[in-house]
């Protein structure tokens, strides 16, 4: 019996790269395990209970901690997200959170008291006021609200105080650390400085922007300089032009649209952009995802044309809810879908959100699009095949057609070439048929047998067997017998005219001798034969 090899099949190991917060972990498995097992080794290096994991990210529906990943049919290389919307942040030791509460942005609402102006002064925490970095002051995070008045000195003239003045200024803390700034040594000149640059910072688009892609050039330039290079890639062009990027290709390259509306005057900007649009997981998951357009609704022009815009695209109701939007409800975020008819809002994303928030409603919007796109590719391929039936049913038919076409122009010039040769044939007859005519009416009478002058009888035997006869004159010309054979459709161009005794080629004579001259008397006996 001969030996058989047994060939063990080899596991096929899957790699995943799992994003959670700001913090990424790389697991690998055999395609034979469970999602149940990449949450227990997430547990381990997350310190995060399976049971509070969202795992988002698979290609397809309905998997649970029991799916084997071989029946997920996923490639090599995965990219999965750790949701944990029933786990707030977590907590880190005191230095740790001095560290992040360094790294926060804390926005500074100062009321203006003489102008009743307000200001919002955006400042990292670990800005300082004399010696103390704001992460420390006692300032409320992410918002703080103080009011800012002047007060002359009292041992100043008139003059002096018109030209000098402290600023007081009172914060709404509930404790004694930033009652008065003027403890810290904030000064007209530290406090105005440092409000007057903040006022003068770039807008995020020109007012009255009329080319939506040299605004949005600005608004891309301007959020890098405010947040950093890691933000979503946004589309530079009209929304027409987005539209068109996101919807109108292919069914399997369409995206969903996401609609960024920034207002440079809420409370709510500077940590939605620092914090949640920046982070690492959301710019991935959009790069990815969907075409992100960006808008800024700071200046009324700018907010007035959106709306017009938001009308023309989605309808009233749409644009209703966002005019109806208060200043410190924004940011919002608006998810589209494009469908055969109309463009759908999915969603609208107000600023006050978390990272894990936003990622499940962006995540929620993409399983609705998968679903949708899923039909649409199967339509599109449904439609693709009928036309390639058709196309093919054309072609075929345009070829048949073509070689119908082909015999038919064949046949006409084979018609048309027959019937050219017959002319041609016809014409030669005619025309052989007036040469023989005119031969004919030029032979001289035939002498009658009792004729007083020499006679020459000659017997002509045709090449198909029949004999003609007539009587020449000796003394008349050998041409007269070449004319009269050829009056009878024999002529000597084509013919020659061959003697019996001896054999000899009587065309080959001289046609002006007499028949006398060249013995063709008194009888002769002559054969026609075609010449070659």
């Amino acid at each position: 019996v001969p030996s058989r090899q047994i060939v063990e099949r080899q596991p096929r190991m899957l790699d995943f790269r799992v994003e959670y917060r700001d913090r990424n972990v790389d697991v690998v498995l055999e395609d034979s395990s469970t999602v149940g097992e990449i949450k227990h080794i997430l547990e381990n290096e997350l310190q995060i209970p399976a049971s509070k994991m969202l795992l988002k990210g698979w290609k397809t529906g309905d998997v649970d901690d029991s799916t084997v990943l071989k029946t997920l049919h996923l490639p090599k290389n995965n990219s999965l997200y750790v949701l944990t919307p029933d786990l707030p942040p977590p907590s880190s030791s005191h230095s740790g959170a001095l560290q992040e509460s360094l790294n926060q942005n804390f926005m500074l609402i100062v009321t203006h008291r003489e102008v009743q102006r307000e200001y919002n002064l955006n400042f990292s925490g670990s800005s300082t006021i004399q010696e103390m970095t704001l992460a420390v002051s006692g300032l409320t995070f992410p918002c703080h609200r103080l009011t800012v008045g002047r007060r002359s000195s009292p041992v100043q003239t008139r003059e002096q105080s018109e030209e000098c003045t402290d600023v007081h200024m009172v914060s709404d803390s509930d404790g004694d650390d930033f009652e008065d700034a003027t403890e810290f040594g904030v000064d007209d000149g530290e406090m105005f400085g440092v409000a007057s640059s903040a006022l003068r910072k770039s807008p995020m688009m020109p007012e009255n922007a009329e080319n939506e892609g040299d605004a949005l050039l600005q608004f891309t330039a301007e959020f890098s300089s405010r947040y950093g290079d890691c933000h979503p890639v946004y589309f530079i062009g009209s929304l027409e032009a987005a539209f068109q990027e996101a919807f109108y290709g292919k069914a399997r390259d369409r995206k969903l649209l996401a609609i960024y509306l920034h207002h440079d005057d809420s409370v709510l900007t500077n940590v939605f952009c620092s914090q949640m649009l920046c982070a690492e997981s959301i710019v991935s998951y959009l790069s990815q995802n969907f075409i992100t357009w960006a808008w800024d609704m700071t200046k009324e022009a700018n907010r007035a044309r959106f709306l017009t815009m938001c009308t023309r695209h989605f309808g009233s109701v749409v644009a209703q809810t966002i005019r109806t939007q208060k200043t410190d409800q924004f940011p919002l975020f608006l998810i589209i879908m494009g469908k055969r008819s109309s463009n759908e809002v999915l969603n609208v994303i107000q600023g006050n959100t978390t990272v894990d928030e936003l990622m499940m409603r962006l995540m929620a919007a993409m399983e609705i699009f998968s679903a949708q796109q899923q039909e649409d590719i199967k339509d599109e391929d449904e439609r693709e095949a009928r036309e390639n039936v058709k196309r093919e049913q054309d072609e075929a038919y345009r070829i048949s057609l073509e070689a119908d076409r082909a015999k038919r122009e064949a046949q006409e010039r084979e018609i048309a070439e027959q019937f050219r040769l017959e002319q041609i044939r016809k014409e030669q007859e005619e025309e052989r048929e007036a040469i023989r005519l005119s031969l004919e009416q030029s032979l001289p009478p035939e002498p009658k047998e009792e004729s007083t002058e020499s006679v020459s009888k000659l017997r002509i035997r045709t090449p198909s067997g029949e004999f003609f006869e007539r009587r020449f004159l000796a003394s008349s010309k050998l041409q007269v017998v070449f004319d009269f054979v050829a009056s009878k459709g024999y002529p000597w161009e084509e013919y020659k005219l061959l003697g019996t005794f001896p054999r000899r080629d009587v065309t080959q004579l001289d046609p002006n001798k007499s028949l006398l001259e060249v013995k063709l008397y008194p009888q002769e006996t002559l054969f026609l034969e075609a010449k070659e």
